[in-house]
């Protein structure tokens, strides 16, 4: 397989493996098609169609069935567009739906290189038992989100796999003001989640977030960080941290 190649594969395959899955989380693949179901977190997360390759003759059919499932749940979910999804105009079909695009940067980058070096009002923290309010309170707000089903999930993550999924923390002046996640997979960290809070914006916080992640993936002898970056907010710090774009997605959601 050529680098890019293998590139493309981390950030558009492997990635689909990169959640933790909750009792109640239904895994739907088959040959064309992943989707993942779950109830619990209706206000956002692990609600997503992520590979798509309809039959023509079928294409509008299982939109609607797969909207309306969604919807009659009141589940708030994406549907990601990537290169290797059709027909060519799925994005345009989903859109007569409703749904609203935003256009995603999948992005990688060696570990290596990025150093942890944070001035004396900003720390960042792995997430344990401790953490975890703080962290989910940060997540909540930062992505509009309801925080008790989150706080539940977080919990799971923190029980059943804290050294393939962990959390980190950022705090400016000891308040609590970023924070991400991110997943080990076999030969990428898949870095997701990052947010800070808007009165805290501007001071480094998202560049620490990263580079504690980077961290942790060097500590696991990983070889890439992969991403999917919003194109018009993190994607350019991303790229400024020497994050190379590998192609480009649509998420489309609802409003």
């Amino acid at each position: 397989m050529r680098p890019h190649d293998e590139l493309l594969h981390e950030v558009l395959v492997a990635s689909r493996r990169a959640f933790v899955p909750l009792p109640d989380t239904r895994v739907i693949e088959r040959p064309g098609w992943m989707q993942l179901i779950t109830p619990s977190l209706r206000t956002g997360g692990m609600n997503e169609v992520c590979l798509a390759t309809l039959p023509p003759d079928e294409v509008d059919a299982i939109i609607d069935r797969t909207l309306a499932e969604y919807r009659e749940q009141g589940i708030r979910f994406r549907w990601t567009v990537g290169p290797d999804s059709s027909p060519a105009d799925l994005v345009q079909r989903l859109r007569s739906r409703g749904l609203r695009p935003i256009t995603l940067i999948a992005a990688a980058r060696a570990p290596e290189g990025l150093a942890l070096e944070l001035p004396p009002e900003l720390t960042v923290e792995p997430v344990g038992e401790e953490q975890l309010e703080a962290y989910t309170q940060v997540m909540a707000r930062g992505w509009d989100a309801d925080p008790e089903p989150m706080l539940a999930f977080h919990r799971h993550v923190l029980r059943t796999a804290p050294e393939r999924a962990p959390m980190t923390l950022a705090r400016y002046r000891g308040e609590p003001a970023g924070a991400a996640a991110a997943v080990m997979l076999p030969r990428s960290a898949f870095l997701l989640g990052a947010v800070v809070l808007p009165e805290h914006r501007g001071r480094g916080l998202y560049r620490a977030l990263v580079a504690a992640r980077a961290q942790q993936a060097r500590q696991r002898g990983l070889a890439w960080l992969t991403t999917h970056a919003i194109e018009s907010s993190s994607a350019p710090i991303l790229a400024r941290l020497g994050f190379a774009e590998v192609c480009r997605m649509t998420s489309l959601v609802e409003g």
